[in-house]
């Protein structure tokens, strides 16, 4: 085994176990026998089996991928320069931050975590959703770590109509077209060079003739906080107010979708953060 993947297995290890599962948005679950994340919690936050975790650690593999890093420095909240170490004990360069694998703030790591029974997931400022609680996969499903464009909120819209089951019909025009201007906005935003945004834009370009016709309109419009009704198979429709916060540092947005007053809409998203729980364990 080489030198390169002991230290990335035994950088991961060490930052597992100094790692407390509150820290992580876990509960503790009772009684530890050692420090820290247990091997198969990692893998969880990370998407990934356990089985690949476990060899990383102990460096059997050497070809972990760059979405592969990406979710193992969120899981395992590192700071910017961690994460940097990361990619390169790894041997690859990290990403730039217009990157689908950019790093997160952690200040907005630990909003998310805390935000345990509220859903609440971050994106990109492309709508890719890049990390997403445990209430929030309850509501909306899992948005992470998907193939080519199957993260993005906006592309999921257009090309694949079952993502829209979980909105009203009379809200669907108002979304798509919130959906086109911040792409717009996004793209704007990003430097000449970087193609991911605009690879998205094309491919939906040809896949949409409903998205054709809103790009012709040119609205060029970040997403904002608005009301929205979601119809659960499970919960029934919840009354939400969808909160857009936005970082700075690194142009990220934390989402929130929590319950607008006298809704009851409170109760039913417990209720959907119980199963939730039942279905991490």
């Amino acid at each position: 085994m080489s030198t390169e993947n002991d230290s990335l297995g035994g950088f991961l290890r060490h930052r597992r176990e100094r790692l407390s599962p509150q820290e992580a948005g876990l509960s503790p679950g009772g009684r530890r026998r050692t420090p820290g994340l247990r091997r198969e919690e990692v893998a969880s936050l990370a998407a990934i089996s356990s089985d690949y975790y476990g060899r990383l650690e102990q460096g059997r593999l050497t070809n972990a991928s760059s979405a592969t890093l990406a979710s193992l420095a969120r899981a395992l909240r590192l700071s910017l320069d961690e994460r940097d170490y990361l990619f390169r004990l790894a041997g690859q360069e990290p990403p730039s931050r217009h990157s689908a694998y950019a790093h997160i703030d952690p200040a907005m790591l630990f909003l998310l975590d805390a935000l345990s029974g509220t859903p609440a997931q971050i994106t990109d400022d492309l709508l890719t959703v890049v990390a997403q609680n445990q209430a929030a996969t309850a509501l909306l499903g899992p948005w992470t770590g998907l193939p080519d464009f199957d993260s993005n909120v906006t592309w999921r819209w257009f090309a694949d109509p079952s993502s829209r089951a979980l909105n009203v019909p009379e809200e669907h025009a108002a979304i798509g077209r919130a959906y086109a201007a911040d792409l717009r906005s996004g793209l704007a935003r990003r430097p000449a060079r970087e193609t991911f945004g605009t690879e998205l834009a094309k491919d939906l370009l040809e896949r949409s003739a409903e998205f054709r016709n809103l790009w012709e309109d040119h609205e060029v419009e970040p997403l904002t906080s608005s009301a929205k009704r979601i119809q659960h198979p499970e919960a029934g429709v919840l009354d939400l107010q969808c909160d857009v916060v936005l970082s700075p540092a690194t142009g990220h947005r934390l989402i929130v979708f929590r319950p607008r007053p006298g809704s009851g809409a409170g109760a039913k998203l417990s209720f959907l953060s119980v199963l939730g729980e039942q279905n991490f364990d």
